[in-house]
């Protein structure tokens, strides 16, 4: 399939300065076999590596408004995996993607939009995006309390392109430092995979 989309764009792999990939969070499998190709890429091509963060590639999907932005993805266990941004011309990291529960990033994102009703620098609330709507939609629904919106199924999932142009903005804004070599990358889980925290607990138990 790569080989087809290099013949396709005409592609001469020598011009490439670096792969990029989102490095998580995610579903640890498709974590796991999106490393691994951007990892044996760049191994073979001697080629950087630049990890994008997904929830950071998920938020901008949405751009030129003042609303905030808050990409949810569903990590099961009543929690998720989110951020909160701002995208008017650029995009801002206001909370850095993490692992947490709805309610506490409903309360931050309150806490935040209010801030700003007050201050007179916006009205437009909050957009929500990502898997985790339709799984959260009533419990967003019970705890907000300032307006906000779910954005349209064609800006709800995540895109190449995206992650393409938040690379960009990562390289302009720190230079070599956001590449990492093809040996070193690693995904960024953000918690611990399911089987390993199961093996845990049994530890727990038999201690």
């Amino acid at each position: 399939m790569l080989e087809e989309v290099k013949e396709m764009v005409e592609l001469d792999l020598k011009t490439i300065d670096f792969i990029t990939t989102t490095s998580g969070p995610g579903s640890f499998t498709g974590l796991r076999i999106g490393a691994a190709t951007a990892k044996g890429l760049g191994l073979a091509l001697e080629k950087p590596i630049l990890p994008v963060p997904t929830v950071d590639s998920l938020a901008l999907n949405i751009f030129g408004t003042d609303a905030l932005i808050c990409p949810i993805m569903d990590a099961r266990r009543q929690q998720v995996y989110t951020g909160i941004y701002q995208n008017r011309d650029a995009l801002r990291v206001l909370t850095p993607q993490c692992v947490t529960s709805l309610s506490d990033i409903v309360e931050r994102l309150c806490e935040i939009g209010q801030k700003e009703h007050e201050e007179g620098r916006s009205e437009c609330g909050a957009i929500f995006l990502g898997d985790g709507v339709p799984v959260y939609r009533d419990a967003i629904a019970e705890q907000m309390t300032i307006p906000y919106l779910f954005a349209p199924a064609h800006m709800d999932r995540q895109r190449a392109a995206a992650t393409a142009v938040r690379a960009e903005q990562l390289y302009a804004e720190r230079g070599e430092e956001a590449l990492v070599s093809a040996d070193d990358f690693r995904p960024e889980y953000l918690r611990v995979p399911q089987a390993e925290r199961e093996r845990g607990d049994k530890r727990d138990y038999k201690v």
